[in-house]
């Protein structure tokens, strides 16, 4: 029989984005007021999806405007976790390019696993000592504009991060895509309809500019729960 060559391990984690939006396309309103809009049965789908990360991402601008601890979300969670074999707590990461993240935040009122900020050389040495002092570790990854692909090496290498789930904002999710660092997106479709042409997206940011340029996905699963869609693409190559 002949034998299998095993993949070779990628160097960095496999990332999975989650993100509600509504019909017409938007993740909030115009004035960015309204940002939570799903149902009960998509903030459970989050936490699943958490329960299945080592590490859990979102932008700064996401951590200030709302009040969340990007934790597991309760005792099922943490028992789901354990059961795979996952530390029971999630580690916490913040993207920031110039550390413009409210030291205020609820994140950093909940010190059940360590949070990590990543950032540039734009971050000012004073924010950067302050941020020091709220989390476990302020990792500095490009000069004006973060290197996401040298940052989940590190992440991985340093933190054992094989898992990551990111939960936006719009500028977030566009870097990801602009590094072609997303093996999988999860989307649920709202029914609802917020309108405005300032109204972000799942991928704001610079985008693509040529449809040939265009990150590629491939729909592996539809779900109908009462009004909502829950929809998984998985790209088709991963380095």
């Amino acid at each position: 029989m002949k034998a299998t060559r095993a993949k070779p391990e990628s160097d960095r984690p496999f990332v999975l984005i989650n993100m509600a939006m509504t019909a017409d396309g938007k993740i909030a309103t115009a004035n960015r007021a309204v940002s939570s809009f799903g149902s009960k049965r998509d903030h459970e789908h989050l936490l699943e999806l958490r329960a299945t990360a080592d590490a859990v991402m979102s932008g700064a601008r996401t951590v200030d405007s709302a009040a969340i601890s990007m934790g597991p979300g309760g005792e099922k969670y943490q028992r789901l976790r354990r059961k795979r074999g996952l530390a029971e707590f999630n580690l916490r990461i913040i993207v920031t390019g110039n550390g413009s993240i409210d030291p205020r935040a609820e994140v950093f009122k909940h010190k059940f696993s360590p949070i990590i900020v990543l950032t540039t050389k734009q971050m000012p040495v004073a924010t950067r000592r302050r941020l020091q002092a709220l989390v476990d570790e302020v990792k500095i990854c490009g000069k004006k504009k973060i290197n996401f692909r040298a940052a989940l090496r590190w992440l991985k290498h340093k933190w054992g991060v094989k898992r990551l789930l990111c939960e936006g904002g719009g500028d977030l999710n566009d870097a990801m895509f602009q590094a072609g660092l997303v093996d999988e997106l999860h989307l649920t479709i709202c029914p609802k309809i917020f309108g405005g042409r300032t109204a972000p997206t799942i991928a704001e940011g610079s985008g693509f500019a040529e449809l040939s340029l265009a990150a590629q996905f491939e729909l592996q699963s539809l779900s109908r729960i009462q009004d909502e869609l829950f929809l998984v693409y998985t790209r088709p190559h991963r380095d």
